[in-house]
């Protein structure tokens, strides 16, 4: 059970075979890689051999694996303790050369950068090292070269979950000295398959800005602009509420996604307080019209009572009952006057609204229409902007 060498201070050199065989998953909030990936070692026992012809030919052998000294191999990055069962056995040929093979199901941290998300491109890591040998009892390397290494994990692949599997880079670390250990280092490089994150995020919130958009073309008067505005911006709050679930908290970088999304936000937000304003200034111009009317109808009133007073006093100066009754009849006929005078002036208003505008609606239209090619030239920018961003 002890290192099979006939000299301690000879170290023992082991080979490392690192394979990926599924990406089983990427935790983009805990920061966490799943892959499920295939290992072999290798090392040499200088005290097992013996001649292949004296045993019918038998020229290899398969034993328990506690039955023989293997090396005590660890991940640096593994933080949990691997779910898929051992290889119970271990094969050793007639010259002494030991190998196991394992497949292991990893879960393990990585470091996530997701400025580009989704358009990112991860690269996880796997060091392998010894847990207690230093390099005076183990040589630790790599069997395999990078290229190798890419080529037969693209042909063992079989399940690459939302990722596209790039290349795997393998790094010797060898140890500086005796007290240190050398380490191996697998990096997987993948790439995200950003259609889900498109179709379901990105082109929402494109179509809610179409929408804003859109309500430009809706009348000022009406109070639904500011409704179907503020709708659309509360669909936009609930996107960027899903899109918190997704991305780590931990990020250094502000993710371009979250910018998109603040800046459309922003845009949307922008567009709703000028409706606003430009709806004030209507408002105001209406009051104002509504003021003037009042007057002339005050006016108006007071003309009628001065002459009405005349009419009745010389109504009470003839004391016949004829006189009377036309003094009622003229009282009745003057309050129909009144009606018709002022089912006259609404009508009157409302035209002379929508013949000749305000001083105030003018200056609301102007606004509004200032505002539409400022809104679309800034729309345009900020797209642009994002698109070599992300594409950069």
């Amino acid at each position: 059970m002890s290192r099979p060498v006939k000299h301690y201070k000879r170290p023992t050199l082991v080979s490392l075979e690192v394979l990926l065989y599924a990406i089983l998953d990427v935790v983009e909030k805990d920061q966490k890689f799943i892959p499920y990936v295939w290992t072999v070692v290798r090392w040499h026992n200088e005290y097992i051999s013996w001649d292949p012809s004296q045993f019918c030919g038998i020229d290899n052998v398969s034993l328990p694996v506690e039955a023989l000294w293997k090396p005590d191999l660890t991940i640096e990055e593994m933080t949990e303790k691997d779910k898929a069962p051992p290889s119970p056995y271990l094969t050793i040929n007639n010259k002494g050369d030991v190998e196991v093979q394992n497949d292991q199901v990893l879960v393990s941290t990585c470091r996530m950068h997701i400025y580009k998300f989704p358009f990112d491109t991860q690269r996880c890591r796997l060091s392998f090292k010894s847990i207690i040998h230093t390099a005076k009892d183990i040589r630790l390397y790599a069997s395999d070269n990078s290229s190798e290494a890419t080529e037969w994990s693209r042909d063992l692949m079989r399940t690459q979950y939302e990722w596209l599997f790039v290349n795997m880079t393998v790094t010797s670390k060898n140890a500086s000295s005796e007290l240190d250990q050398d380490v191996i280092v697998y990096t997987i490089t993948m790439k995200r398959r950003p259609v889900l994150y498109i179709v379901n995020f990105l082109l929402p919130v494109l179509f809610f800005l179409c929408l804003d958009l859109a309500s430009f073309m809706i009348s000022d008067s009406a109070g639904e602009k500011i409704g179907f505005k503020v709708t659309v911006l509360l669909a936009v709050t609930v996107l960027q509420l899903i899109l918190n679930e997704i991305l780590p908290a931990s990020s250094n970088r502000v993710p371009l996604i979250a910018v998109y999304c603040i800046g459309i936000f922003a845009l949307m937000l922008l567009s709703l307080l000028e409706t606003i304003l430009v709806m004030f200034l209507m408002a105001k111009d209406c009051a104002s019209q509504d003021n003037e009317v009042d007057r002339d109808q005050s006016r108006g009133e007071e003309c009628t009572r001065h002459n009405k007073s005349n009419f009745f006093s010389y109504l009470g100066d003839n004391n016949s009952s004829k006189l009377i009754e036309e003094r009622n009849t003229m009282a009745k006929l003057s309050d129909e006057l009144r009606e018709v005078e002022k089912t006259l002036s609404r009508f009157l208003r409302k035209r002379k609204q929508q013949e000749r505008p305000g001083y105030w609606t003018r200056l609301a239209k102007r606004l509004n229409k200032v505002f539409f090619i400022f809104y679309v030239t800034g729309i345009i920018l900020f797209l642009v902007v994002m698109y070599f961003k992300w594409y950069r």
